[in-house]
C-alpha cells in the first residue's frame, strides 16, 4: 500500500506507505553505498541512488478504497532519490574537496531540472538527515531529494507570506531579511559572495542558522559557476563549523528551498522567492537536546531555549575555530 491521504484540517496531504515498514537490517558491516557492494558503480565520485523503499515512485499502485469524498486518497506520484556524497564511508561533507562538493551541487541542480521536467512534479527539496539525534542510521555520507506532486503544507505557508510582501512592498521578503540583519549584525554567522548565514530573529532551533543567497536566484536552475564555487564553499564551512562547535559531529537536518514547479500559483517566482538553505539541529548543548514536546509538535508554537544573539556569537567562534584547524 502506498498512497497519499488528504489532511482537510490542513489541506495538506500524509504520505503512506506500508512497505516501508519492512525495510530490512543491513547486514553488519555491509553499506549498500560503499563500492564493492553490487548497488553502486566500482568507480564513482558523486552518484543518484534510486531509494529502494520510495514513499514516492512514479509508477504508484492504485489507491485503497479507504476514503471517501471528503477523506480523499490520491497516487503517491513522485520521486525519491539517495544522493551520494562520496564512496567513502566515513567521509564528512566539510572533508570533501572543493572540487567534490561543486560536483555534488551540479548533481543537484541536473537532478533539480530533470525532475521539474514532469509537469506532475510541484515541489522538489533535496535534504539531508545527519546523526542518530535525527534517526539516521546509515552513516555513509548522504542526502535525499523528494520530488512531490503537491507544494508541501509550510512551504506553501512561507510561498504565500512571501508572494504577498512582494504585492504590499514590492521587494523580496528575503531582501528584507538580510536587509534587517546586516542593520543588526549580531546574528550573522558568515558570509561569502554569493550567500549570508545567520542565526534567525525567530531561530525556533538554538544553533539552526539560514543561508540565503544575495544574488537573487530562486532555483538551482538559475546556479552558475560561480553560485555553484560559493554554495559548495558556504556549506562546507558551515557543516564544519558546527563539528568544530563541540569536537564531534554535530547532527542536523538540513532542506534546501527552490521555487514550486509547474504550479499557476506561483507563476513568476522569481521575483519574490529566494533560493536558500535552512538547518534545523537538534542540540541545545553538547549533550543536550532541544526537544519538539507538545507546542512544538500539536501547535506548531516553538519555544527556544537559548538567545539567538548568544549562539550566533558561538557559531561565530566555531567557524574561527574551524577555519583555523585547516
Amino acid at each position: 500500500m502506498a498512497e497519499l491521504r488528504y489532511n482537510p484540517l490542513l489541506n495538506d496531504y500524509v504520505m503512506v506507505a506500508a512497505s516501508r515498514d519492512k525495510r530490512p537490517d543491513m547486514p553488519k558491516g555491509f553499506c549498500p553505498f560503499c563500492i564493492g557492494s553490487g548497488k553502486v558503480p566500482e568507480d564513482y565520485d558523486v552518484y543518484n541512488y534510486p531509494n529502494d523503499f520510495p514513499i514516492l515512485s512514479t509508477n504508484p499502485p492504485e489507491p485503497d478504497s479507504v476514503g471517501s469524498d471528503f477523506y480523499r486518497t490520491e497516487e503517491s506520484y513522485g520521486k525519491c532519490d539517495v544522493i551520494l556524497y562520496s564512496p567513502d564511508h566515513h567521509g564528512k561533507l566539510w572533508q570533501l574537496s572543493d572540487q567534490q562538493l561543486q560536483k555534488l551541487v551540479r548533481l543537484w541542480a541536473d537532478r533539480y531540472v530533470e525532475l521539474k521536467a514532469d509537469p506532475k512534479i510541484k515541489y522538489i527539496l533535496p535534504f539531508e538527515n545527519r546523526g542518530a539525534e535525527v534517526g539516521t542510521t546509515m552513516p555513509h555520507p548522504h542526502g535525499q531529494i523528494y520530488a512531490y506532486p503537491f507544494v508541501p503544507f509550510l512551504v506553501r505557508e512561507e510561498m504565500n507570506n512571501a508572494k504577498a510582501f512582494y504585492q504590499e512592498r514590492g521587494r523580496s521578503i528575503y531582501d528584507q531579511m538580510i536587509q534587517e540583519e546586516r542593520d543588526f549584525g549580531g546574528r550573522i554567522v558568515y558570509e561569502n559572495g554569493s550567500f549570508l548565514v545567520f542565526v534567525p530573529f525567530f531561530a525556533q532551533y538554538p544553533y539552526g542558522v539560514y543561508i540565503f543567497n544575495k544574488r537573487g536566484v530562486s532555483s538551482f536552475a538559475q546556479f552558475d559557476e560561480d553560485l555553484t564555487a560559493d554554495f559548495a564553499e558556504v556549506l562546507k564551512t558551515m557543516v564544519g563549523s558546527y563539528d568544530a562547535l563541540f569536537d564531534k559531529e554535530f547532527p542536523y537536518m538540513m532542506c534546501i528551498y527552490n521555487a514550486p514547479t509547474n504550479t499557476d500559483e506561483y507563476e513568476g517566482a522569481e521575483d519574490f522567492f529566494r533560493f536558500h538553505v535552512k538547518f534545523f539541529p537538534p542540540l541545545r548543548g553538547a549533550n543536550s537536546i532541544k526537544w519538539n514536546a507538545s507546542s512544538e509538535t500539536g501547535a506548531g508554537a516553538f519555544g527556544n531555549p537559548r538567545i539567538p544573539e548568544q549562539t550566533a556569537e558561538e557559531l561565530r567562534e566555531a567557524v574561527k575555530k574551524y577555519h583555523e584547524s585547516k
